[in-house]
């Protein structure tokens, strides 16, 4: 995935400032940066929720301006902030995105809520009555299902107790070092994105100020 010079403004505000960016195939790029820098922005961009103004991305080696949107979102799935769940079953829920294709496949919505981390005894459960960690795993148990290229995470672990913040980390790694799904995702938390991404992006102002290995990056100027 590359991002050349991409610039998004909302009237005569540019949120996004000429960014550049590559996302190594199968790595975890976390994505760090004050609030307000851009970051859930970006992601919008990234799978056309958001059309932006100049610049070109890439996925696939391939002009995302130049793909249909549903196809585009398909591969590149975004799971917001605020996890959504509609009424019916939890399984009906992680159904819902295939059942838009016409594919009626029960077993791989099984397999994307047990990959998830959700017991078979979920399954039947109403979705809007679950936890926030639960409503979590479903919402990228959705995702999953459709066996996407890359996924989109943003704070995936906010609003859950802290108690298991942990054990969602842990399965979504599991889940997309398996398949080698790439990931950008989106944290505020300086300790998540060290325990979860192979890289590290900065964003500050609308743009990319760093990018390093895990290990070797420098925190200095990043909030």
């Amino acid at each position: 995935m590359i991002l050349e010079g991409v610039r998004k403004s909302f009237g005569k505000k540019e949120v996004i400032r000429g960014v550049n960016l590559e996302v190594k195939g199968g790595e975890v790029l976390s994505l760090v940066g004050p609030s307000g820098s851009g970051k859930s922005t970006l992601l919008k961009c990234i799978n056309r929720l958001i059309e932006i103004d100049s610049g070109r991305i890439l996925v696939g080696g391939r002009n995302i301006k130049e793909m249909d949107p549903v196809e585009l979102r398909r591969e590149v799935v975004l799971v917001p902030q605020n996890s959504v769940t509609f009424p019916g079953s939890v399984l009906d829920n992680v159904m819902m995105p295939l059942r838009a294709q016409g594919v009626e496949d029960r077993r791989r919505a099984e397999k994307a809520l047990l990959e998830a981390g959700l017991s078979r005894e979920l399954f039947s459960r109403n979705a809007e009555k679950l936890s926030g960690g639960e409503k979590k795993r479903v919402a990228l148990a959705r995702a999953l299902v459709l066996r996407p290229k890359a996924l989109l995470l943003d704070e995936p672990t906010a609003g859950v107790d802290p108690k298991k913040v942990g054990i969602i980390e842990e399965s979504i790694l599991d889940m997309v070092r398996g398949r080698g799904i790439t990931v950008i995702w989106v944290t505020h938390d300086v300790s998540q994105a060290l325990r979860v991404g192979d890289r590290i992006a900065s964003m500050k102002k609308g743009k990319v100020i760093k990018v390093g290995e895990r290990d070797r990056f420098q925190w200095e100027g990043v909030y």
